[in-house]
């Protein structure tokens, strides 16, 4: 691996184990199409038997009032029951066997209903195994469309601790990159200005939860506000203010997970006939229990208890009702795989408009089961490709653009895929490049002239770097990337205007946030592509080579709009224009009348 990419399929044996898994199994896998029923509408659901488990029958036991369906030999116990058909039987040479698929079709229903379902597979000799070693799924039925202002959105990333004190006060100085830099939400607020005039129109902030840690991912209380970042009337003053300037706010939210010291946890190590014993999952109490990763310090929620839940979705509707534009979901794969149909419920009741994007470092099958839930998902995979061509130089323009036409044809329209060249948890772009601009300026020209919402982690614009690779010992040290942020004639003021200039180029055209996209050949080295809508049509070409490069590509092109070089050279040819590129450069080029 040539980056540190926090996941559970970090690895290629990890990926083997997950492919056999879901093969071997009795398993759902999250397939029901469609994904995001509409009210009134059937949904098939698909169930796959692997050949250790004998099956001769399987059935959907499913309700709508919330609580669990059960049942046994096709007779519900609560809800109601819909018996599968057989779709066919397939040999597996990795299981060196047949599946058994089936499926049923659920009736459609009234908009605003959860869907809550199970799948049991049955044997000859009566032994029933439900799917997914006793898994529930839920879908929401909804005809509320996805926030339209999120097709424009430019976001920035900002990590509260190290993006600034405010008033006079000076960065803290901790003897590790674990420690407190001393940023707040008056920093953030007094710095409103500068994320203004840098056009970015939507902000997403790390944790802010009474936490014991520098990142918060370890929160002690989901109703409240750490003190060194602040308080309600900080946060309540930077809502406004922030929408005062146009800029919306999203939460960075962990329903997954929390911190040890959280009252409810300690309630039940304390005692174990307390209720909250139920709000985890103990193996043997009070050692054993599910937790992040093996941390003991994050021990995971246990999102199928009533009360666990609703104290989780109520924070959610807590935070929207307070002023928040959106969440952005830390390891949205953890919860229970029901809790997100519930979490769409609440989230779209209280305020449609929100944008909720979730952290899927999957693949893209794990990230599309997720459309009807969230409005969509980080675009770890695209991160993966632009990091490969731009940064690492091991992909070419060949190999970039067909990725990039099957990526774009895997997911529909209307689910946001925000991209990004570097985040909180793993190295910067500039560390893994060596501090070379030229190629930090063709990946972001790439990057915003893509379909997904742009996101800038805090730095990247002014040329923050690292002091050491994250990757140290064979683990990952991420606050290696997590530096104070670059202010006062630190920052690289070339840069800045280059970003600036990369975002009012997307906002002065339309086809580059909602047209569609198509590879245009010009070359192993040279990068092309159309981005067009009825409005416009734009031409992004980038020569991913240390050469000049001068080629044709079809069409009359007869306006350089916006380039990395000096060189201007662009001459129309008929049917063809004729350009020239310096070496790790780019253009964007445009028809217009004369």
């Amino acid at each position: 691996m040539d980056d540190f990419i926090f996941g559970t399929l970090s690895s290629d044996e990890q990926r083997v184990a997950h492919v056999r898994k879901i093969r071997a199994g009795i398993t759902h896998n999250k397939l029901r199409t469609p994904r995001k029923p509409l009210p009134g509408q059937p949904v098939q659901v698909k169930l796959t038997v692997g050949p250790a488990h004998p099956s001769d029958r399987a059935w959907v036991y499913w309700s709508t009032d919330g609580q669990d369906p059960g049942g046994r030999s096709g007779k519900p116990a609560h809800g109601q029951v819909t018996e599968m058909e057989l779709a066919g039987v397939r040999w597996d040479n990795l299981e060196w066997g047949y599946l058994k698929h089936y499926r049923a079709v659920l009736p459609g229903q009234p908009g605003g209903t959860v869907v809550r379902y199970c799948l049991v597979s049955e044997a000859v000799y009566g032994a029933e195994t439900q799917s997914d070693n006793g898994e529930y799924f839920a879908y929401y039925v909804s005809d509320i469309a996805a926030a339209d202002w999120v097709y424009d959105a430019v976001v920035y990333q900002i990590f509260v601790d190290r993006f600034f004190p405010g008033g006079e006060s000076a960065w803290n100085k901790p003897e590790s990159p674990s420690g407190f830099y001393g940023g707040t939400l008056k920093g953030i607020t007094e710095k409103l200005s500068y994320l203004s005039r840098l056009g970015i129109n939507t902000i997403w902030l790390s944790p802010v939860f009474p936490s014991p840690s520098h990142h918060g991912y370890d929160a002690t209380d989901f109703f409240d506000i750490e003190p060194r970042l602040g308080t309600k009337s900080d946060f309540r003053n930077l809502l406004e203010r922030a929408h005062a300037l146009g800029l919306r706010v999203l939460m960075d939210f962990v329903p997954n997970h929390w911190s040890s010291s959280h009252p409810s946890f300690q309630a039940a190590l304390s005692d174990m006939r307390s209720d909250h014993v139920a709000w985890y999952s103990f193996k043997e109490w009070p050692d054993q229990y599910e937790t992040f990763f093996g941390v003991k310090d994050l021990p995971k929620i246990n999102l199928r208890h009533p009360q666990a839940r609703n104290h989780v979705l109520e924070s959610v509707r807590y935070w929207l009702d307070f002023g928040v534009d959106g969440f952005r979901l830390d390891y949205a794969i953890g919860p229970a795989r029901d809790f997100w149909a519930d979490f769409c419920k609440v989230t779209r009741e209280t305020k449609p408009d929100c944008w909720t994007f979730g952290e899927v470092v999957e693949p893209s099958d794990s990230q599309l089961s997720f459309y009807g839930l969230l409005d969509g998902c980080l675009d770890f995979i695209l991160l993966e490709a632009m990091r490969q061509t731009f940064a690492y130089r091991r992909w070419d323009a060949w190999k970039f653009t067909d990725f990039l036409d099957r990526h774009e044809a895997h997911f529909p329209g209307d689910f946001s895929r925000p991209s990004f060249l570097d985040n909180h948890d793993m190295n910067r772009f500039l560390w893994v490049t060596r501090g070379d601009m030229q190629r930090l300026k063709i990946a972001a020209l790439c990057q915003f002239t893509l379909a997904g919402p742009p996101v800038i982690y805090y730095g990247t614009e002014v040329g923050l770097s690292q002091n050491r690779d994250v990757r140290q010992g064979g683990k990952g040290i991420l606050e290696e990337s997590r530096l104070p942020m670059l202010w006062d004639g630190e920052q690289d003021d070339d840069l800045l205007a280059y970003y600036s200039e990369l975002i009012q180029l997307r906002k002065d055209h339309r086809c580059l946030r909602r047209g569609s996209r198509k590879t245009v050949a010009a070359g192993r080295d040279i990068i092309a592509y159309q981005r067009q809508d009825g409005e416009c049509c734009l031409l992004i070409l980038i020569n991913l080579s240390d050469e000049r490069r001068t080629f044709e590509v079809p069409g009359n092109w007869n306006r350089v709009l916006f380039k990395t070089d000096q060189v201007c050279e662009s001459r129309n040819l008929n049917e063809h224009t004729r350009v020239t590129l310096d070496g790790l450069s780019g253009k964007v080029l445009a028809n217009l009348p004369a």
